[in-house]
């Protein structure tokens, strides 16, 4: 939200009240994470005693929750009604020293400092060994309030699909962190747009807007910035970022009420920070083996029953193309119903039969839900009398047409609300769902009450948590904590504790695949190590061309899935070629398992993505700040789509010797290159001195992978490699080599 009218003035409507110095520098036991630092800063100059009169004061409170992690907390009325923050799991009672002197006051958090100028001008500093790289100066925490004719950009609060905007905002609190020269921001979750968000307005609001819009569906206040430090704000709700676009000199995020709380987490390294972020805000569990191999939909709304299905699967079989796992989407329910979580028993008659006839195929089934109860539902009255949806300020139960007739909303802020829906999922699991798609979450509306007397803005962001928690939970206590997955679209910060996570609705271009690429890479800068996306795009049925470039993308990730709108996503669909790309790069991947479940394991253990932006993996290399056409899968293998119909493809190699893994070609890095590739390829290179665990299988990606393991040594390495390898069953060994006897 913008609130300046340039470097002088403000806009009409908008009165604002600034910290100015810092007047008392006090030592204070009284925070959530033990020793720290209040700070009073008035919003004037106190020259003389009379200047205490009538002149507000914004409070600043330093702590530390963890090592390199600072706590801020600014408040105006600080006993005003907070909402509260995020879950942090990984918060604790601090170690960090407290020192004050003439000098002012230091909070030592271990690695990163805060340090504090007395008196005027206001100065806040973060400094990470002894190194200045971010702070708060003049007119930079600042309380806003707005009059009924305030003209401000941004801070909308809603969009056509949220259902109201609740009550009018007047009153917000920012802080503004200085940008260094070069400095580049990353993260705030899934934004589709470019990679570095400098220069951009970012509402953290999420929405059901599609890949081509600036709206998203997983919304996360955090970023990371080239400079070493990252930066949580503690707000669930509505979180307005200006990113060097309305003071172009720093990084404005304001909040509405009396308090704002941010976190600063040092590196100095991007995956350092992440790795502290991470740990304050939550990892991921393991992800099962058999999640990594390729889901095949049914697509959304084309007929399908089980004669359809099998029809899929067989030909998938005799094609010698590896499927995993089997998704029906939402039509599996009947229409009008959804989600009354029942098979239409027109379509699937015997759905216990059916689905133990797919896993004696070897496949798990995956099924799509959402948290809307359709008016038709015959839960729908049985929930409205218990209690269990969300209501109006007037009593009546919350309802609208948009998307299912008079749906109804849970309300997971209700322990039994969440309980009722739960056992309808357990029903489904003893029937023999293996994993759920949790789709939806973001149209959460605001003129609402909850349960549990939750702001009704907070809870629009943080509702997707309470449902992707209340899912994840069924999964977990039915099949173990490393054999639970979802296929979740929603999130905010944390969310990344609750895999897997796709790119929602994309359509079916090249640009649009561009655009799905650049939302995965700002969603790993954000802290999610697992994503994927709808191969071939989600709205409108892709060309042939299209279809076999996304598919060769798709299939280097973590996660993939064939799923469209209104047209099966079936290679011979397309054209004989698409049968035989999807062949290609389905048993690249199984044979890649050993590397991408090794790197999935590590996630889970640092919190560093298996999908990786090249500034978060070549830091050093000042060329990769920009790239988003590109990307590394895990540390060694660089990948980079093929985004045009000519198949022309432009990318940059760092400094080294790379080898591509397809061809076995060596070129030297440290620039641009230029290349043409047919449908059965693309620039896929090895790091210099990579080893690559190399799977014996290629028709399913839970094997074990000790058994006929072999490790291709690519050139560029010197000295001896230890490489760790574990098979889905735990088994684990390390694997000892000479970088200088390549094996390619």
């Amino acid at each position: 939200m913008k609130f300046t009218d340039g470097f002088w003035q403000l806009r009409p409507g908008v009165s604002a009240l600034y910290a100015q110095e810092a007047y008392d520098i006090e030592r204070t036991h009284d925070t959530p994470d033990g020793p720290g630092i209040v700070v009073t800063a008035p919003t004037s100059v106190i020259a003389k005693r009379g200047d205490v009169l009538n002149r507000p004061v914004l409070t600043t409170t330093l702590s530390s929750p963890a090592e390199g992690v600072i706590r801020v907390r600014i408040a105006h009325h600080a006993g005003a009604r907070w909402h509260g923050g995020f879950d942090l799991p990984g918060a604790g009672s601090g170690t960090a020293s407290v020192s004050i002197s003439a000098d002012g006051g230091v909070l030592d958090a271990g690695g990163l400092a805060a340090r504090i100028a007395p008196g005027a001008p206001w100065d806040l500093s973060f400094e990470i060994d002894g190194r200045r790289v971010t702070g708060s100066g003049r007119k930079a925490e600042g309380y806003v309030r707005l009059a009924p004719d305030a003209q401000v950009d941004g801070g909308i609060v809603s969009n056509a699909r949220d259902g109201g905007v609740g009550p009018v905002r007047r009153a917000f609190v920012h802080e503004q962190l200085d940008l260094g020269v070069g400095e580049l921001v990353y993260g705030l979750g899934e934004r589709f747009g470019p990679l570095v968000k400098n220069g951009q307005s970012v509402e953290i609001w999420n929405a059901d807007g599609g890949t081509s819009s600036e709206q998203a569906y997983k919304s996360v206040p955090f970023h990371l910035s080239s400079r070493g430090y990252g930066v949580l704000v503690n707000d669930p709700g509505h979180v307005s970022y200006e990113v060097g676009s309305e003071a172009v000199e720093r990084v404005q995020f304001s909040v509405s009420g009396e308090v704002l709380e941010y976190f600063v987490i040092a590196g100095p390294t991007p995956k350092q920070v992440l790795s502290r972020y991470t740990a304050l805000t939550g990892r991921p569990p393991v992800v099962p083996a058999w999640s990594y191999g390729l889901w095949l939909s049914t697509s959304f709304t084309t007929d399908y029953d089980e004669q359809t299905v099998n029809s899929f699967i067989d030909e998938m079989a005799a094609r010698e193309l590896p499927v995993s796992v089997f998704h029906f989407d939402c039509f599996w329910m009947r229409e009008f119903n959804w989600c009354d979580f029942e098979w239409d028993p027109r379509v699937f008659p015997d759905p216990v039969g059916m689905l133990a006839r797919l896993h004696e195929k070897d496949l798990r089934v995956s099924v799509w839900i959402n948290p809307y109860i359709a008016q038709r539902s015959p839960l729908f009255r049985e929930a409205a009398d218990a209690g269990y949806l969300v209501t109006r300020p007037d009593g009546a139960v919350w309802q609208w047409d948009l998307w299912q007739a008079g749906m109804g909303l849970v309300d997971f802020t209700n322990p039994d609300a969440t309980a009722w829906y739960q056992s309808h999922l357990r029903r489904l699991v003893d029937q023999g769902v293996d994993c759920f798609k949790t789709d939806f979450g973001e149209r959460i509306p605001t003129d609402v009450v909850w349960a549990d007397g939750a702001d009704p803005e907070r809870m629009h962001n943080l509702y997707t948590q309470l449902y992707n928690r209340a899912v994840h939970e069924v999964l977990v206590d039915a099949r173990g904590a490393g054999d639970a997955v979802l296929f979740a679209r929603s999130a905010t910060a944390g969310g990344q504790s609750m895999p897997v996570h796709w790119g929602g609705d994309s359509t079916s271009t090249y640009v649009s695949m561009a655009e799905t690429l650049r939302g995965g890479l700002s969603l790993a800068m954000s802290g999610f190590a697992f994503w994927s996306h709808d191969i071939g795009g989600f709205e409108g049925t892709p060309d042939a061309g299209v279809f076999k470039r996304w598919t060769a993308f798709g299939l280097l990730g973590s996660h993939s899935r064939f799923h469209g709108s209104n047209s099966y996503r079936v290679p011979w669909a397309f054209d004989d070629e698409a049968v035989e790309v999807t062949r290609r790069f389905t048993q690249l991947k199984m044979r890649l398992m050993p590397y991408l479940y090794r790197h999935g394991l590590d996630a889970v253990r640092t919190g560093v993505p298996l999908m990786r932006p090249m500034a978060l993996e070549f830091p050093e290399d000042p060329a990769t700040g920009h790239l988003d056409r590109q990307y590394m899968l895990g540390p060694d293998l660089l990948v980079a789509p093929v985004l045009s119909a000519s198949g022309e493809v432009e990318f940059y190699l760092p400094a080294g010797q790379w080898t591509s893994l397809l061809t076995g070609e060596t070129v030297t890095g440290g620039g641009w290159r230029s290349e043409v590739h047919d449908f059965l390829s693309l620039p896929l290179y090895a790091r210099p001195g990579a080893v690559i665990p190399w799977g014996a299988r290629t028709d399913r990606p839970d094997y074990d992978y000790h058994d006929g393991l072999r490790l291709r040594v690519f050139p560029g390495g010197t000295g001896m490699a230890s490489v760790a390898v574990t098979a889905p069953d735990g088994t684990a060994r390390d694997y000892t080599v000479n970088l200088e006897e390549t094996t390619e």
